[in-house]
């Protein structure tokens, strides 16, 4: 089946997927959904419905809200305007999920994935508030990984590619303890469901790697901690006193491995006294050097499960890559593997992903759900023990294979936040639709500036809301808002290949 509801704003005429000639893909409709999407064309919905999901961005689980709201002035009490959910097109008042989950809401995840790369950019080459000179600072990007807790299948590198090569070529009559190979002459592709899993299930240190997993906040923070105790120390200040010559600032993410396991990526920016785009103290070789060093020290002695267990000392694993984006001056190689836009899209990618990105369609891997079951016998076994103790919610993070942290975080003057993007954002809507109302052109004078502002508002919105319920109400509703979605998403890549096309040839002039 087919649909002629066309995802908005409308693209221009070049797009090839706009146009009555270019319907939404619902191919996949199942007989259930088709039905629900004719219930809305006989009953004359279906204009309501798509005026509603444009207005989400099609999110496929938006929150539904009953009741009213009241803007007044502020400063005289005067009532301006007042809005109920029954104005709105279906009746409701719907609005965005936000989740940044690209399995559960592709269109949030995008939002949240853009406003991530816009902040995170915004500390690499300066805007949304942050100087240019930003630009000038050091600045590396640091892969923080997990150790190993037994040998894994997966894809090796060969003559320069990622793949190719075999996954642990070995002595073919080389056993482990439990009379399995200890090597594996297969060649795994990058998509292999195999790629992750232990080589002998016995041999695999399970427990560990959930211990490790629970606790890798926990290795974060004082990789953190321990990093800036070598930089004053390396500047001649006390810790307390480090303010005063420089300033470290950071943006991480964390990405699921296939084995289940988290790796931190990191951006580390060094900064002057004076924060973002002052002076740096340090160059970025001295600053991955200490980087190196810091994290190496870093050890953290986890308690024991239960009385038959035995404590733990965590650390990070051998694989630390540090590799430096910036010097410290304005000589970026330009045909260097990173540049920082590049780094931040990468970060911008990791952040929407969680474990459920490793499964094969609904299906768990073997060896993550493995990694679920233990999450779950560590707890039954830890509060047996002792009710109180620190892995009693181990279990509520099993689905997450033990880890409890956020995925993306910054220190607090790396760059702006992801809330006054949001801000930013809504007033942006609201002076749009105010300029339409009007007739008036939108003014765009200083207008990132004028978004990105901490003013004084001047009006108030009391409101009373209930929630209604999430997600749409017919079948077929999601179908569609997917498929708009997806329409969406293709536009988005069209209009950046035909920019990218048009710089390629005015360059070439």
């Amino acid at each position: 089946m087919t649909s002629d509801v066309s995802p908005r704003p409308e693209a221009p005429a070049g797009f090839p997927g706009f146009g009555e000639d270019a319907p939404l893909d619902l191919s996949h409709l199942t007989p259930t959904a088709e039905a629900g999407i004719i219930d809305r064309l006989r009953d004359g919905t279906l204009d309501a419905w798509a005026d509603t999901a444009a207005t989400v961005g099609y999110c496929t689980r938006p929150i539904r809200l009953i009741g009213s709201s009241t803007t007044v002035d502020a400063a005289t009490g005067e009532i301006l305007s007042t809005f109920t959910s029954s104005e709105a097109p279906l009746g409701v008042l719907h609005r965005p999920c936000g989740n940044r989950r690209a399995d559960v809401c592709p269109s949030c995840s995008r939002t949240y994935a853009r406003d991530t790369f816009a902040m995170i950019n915004a500390g690499l080459v300066g805007g949304k508030a942050v100087p240019e000179s930003v630009a000038d600072n050091p600045l590396l990007f640091v892969t923080f990984t997990a150790p190993s807790f037994g040998h894994v299948h997966g894809p090796r590198p060969k003559s320069g590619h990622k793949t190719g090569g075999r996954c642990r070529p070995r002595d073919k009559t080389s056993l482990c303890e439990h009379g399995r190979p200890t090597g594996c002459m297969r060649i795994h592709a990058d998509d292999d469901p195999v790629n992750g899993a232990p080589l002998c299930w016995d041999c695999y240190d399970w427990r560990t790697a959930v211990v490790w997993q629970w606790w890798a906040p926990e290795l974060w923070r004082r990789a953190t901690i321990a990093i800036r105790r070598r930089l004053a120390k390396a500047l001649g200040v006390k810790e307390k006193d480090l303010g005063d010559v420089g300033s470290l600032q950071f943006a991480k993410v964390a990405e699921f491995q296939a084995r289940g396991m988290v790796h931190f990526h990191a951006l580390i920016r060094l900064d002057g006294p004076d924060g973002a785009g002052s002076p740096a103290p340090l160059d970025g070789q001295s600053l991955a050097d200490l980087v190196e060093a810091g994290t190496r020290s870093v050890a953290y002695t986890a308690p024991a499960i239960d009385p038959d267990d035995t404590d733990r000392v965590l650390a990070w694993g051998q694989q630390l890559d540090i590799r430096v984006v910036r010097q410290g001056r304005r000589t970026d190689d330009p045909t260097g593997p990173l540049i920082p836009e590049q780094v931040a899209g990468y970060l911008a990618k990791y952040a929407t992903k969680d474990a459920n990105s490793l499964r094969d369609g609904h299906k768990q891997r073997p060896h993550l759900a493995k990694i679920s079951r233990t999450c779950r016998e560590l707890v039954d076994r830890a509060q047996a023990a002792d009710p109180k103790t620190p892995y009693r919610k181990l279990g509520d993070w099993a689905h997450m294979l033990g880890f409890r942290g956020h995925f993306s975080t910054k220190s607090r003057r790396y760059s702006t936040t992801l809330g006054k993007l949001r801000r930013a954002r809504h007033k942006y809507q609201t002076e749009a639709a105010e300029a339409r109302r009007t007739g008036q052109p939108l003014d765009t004078r200083d207008l990132e500036a004028r978004l990105l502002a901490d003013d004084d508002e001047t009006t108030l919105v009391v409101g009373s809301w209930a929630y209604q319920g999430t997600g749409w109400t017919r079948p077929g509703d999601e179908a569609l808002a997917l498929a708009a979605a997806a329409r969406a998403r293709e536009y988005a890549q069209w209009r950046a290949d035909q920019s990218k096309t048009k710089e390629h040839t005015n360059s070439g002039r």
